[in-house]
């Protein structure tokens, strides 16, 4: 049977549309942390060290922390994973109910500490509660991206057959992120009714932020895919980098 050329080079500009949104994702997760905390440390973003990364939404930094989240969830939502008939494997509900609550996350604020300093945006009322969406939102995204690590991401090589996997095999390294996930997060409300020390949230959620950007850059295949890269992390034997295969 023939191959068209045109659908060769659709599943080509899939296969870079797909890794490219995983990365940015990924990209975006881990930057979020280390640009809030860095500029912190310059002053003329005249913005202190928060006690948490949803505290920024308070401060002359608001824009990253919203832009960031934002364009997180829309990369979520724009991303169209596989089906699943269980729920907790179905890739494309999942990306995109995680890319609403980012979205959430980041236009629903946290109560502050002091509501004098409440910034009014999409809903421009003071009352408490609606603080708790926010933490709501927050809750249920973080679960979602260990599930997604945990759940679905392992799929592809659940029945794998080949050369066995090293303990740097994807499936282990995107486990590995999806129950750091949950640790860190469970431990957020622990150290804070603890006291474990000042800056406890905000290291435990970029932790958390950590481990979900670096499963997204794994399944996008940051690191390339070429060598012993190839052999450890997927188990394939590729000579170069399978995207230099696709551009040829």
């Amino acid at each position: 049977m023939k191959i068209d050329p045109k659908e060769i080079e659709i599943e080509r500009d899939d296969i870079f549309t797909y890794r490219r949104i995983r990365r940015a994702i990924g990209y975006l997760g881990i930057s979020l942390p280390i640009l809030l905390v860095g500029l912190s440390f310059i002053s003329f973003f005249k913005t202190q060290l928060q006690p948490s990364i949803s505290h920024y939404y308070f401060t002359n930094l608001r824009e990253i922390f919203t832009g960031t989240l934002c364009a997180v969830g829309l990369f979520l939502i724009c991303y169209k994973g596989t089906s699943n008939a269980s729920i907790w494997k179905n890739d494309n509900l999942l990306t995109n109910i995680a890319g609403i609550m980012a979205i959430g996350v980041a236009l629903i604020p946290m109560n502050p500490d002091d509501f004098a300093i409440k910034i009014y945006t999409i809903i421009p009322y003071p009352e408490k509660w609606l603080g708790w969406f926010h933490y709501g939102f927050a809750a249920l995204l973080f679960l979602i991206m260990a599930l997604l690590s945990i759940n679905v991401f392992t799929i592809g090589q659940k029945n794998e057959t080949r050369d066995p996997k090293s303990i740097l095999n994807e499936n282990n390294i995107y486990r590995f992120c999806g129950y750091s996930i949950l640790v860190f997060i469970i431990m957020v409300p622990v150290s804070e009714s603890l006291k474990f020390f000042t800056y406890s949230t905000l290291v435990l959620e970029a932790l958390a932020l950590f481990a979900f950007g670096i499963a997204w850059l794994i399944k996008g295949r940051a690191l390339g895919d070429k060598g012993m890269i190839g052999k450890k992390l997927y188990q394939e034997n590729n000579p170069v980098d399978t995207e230099k295969v696709f551009e040829e």
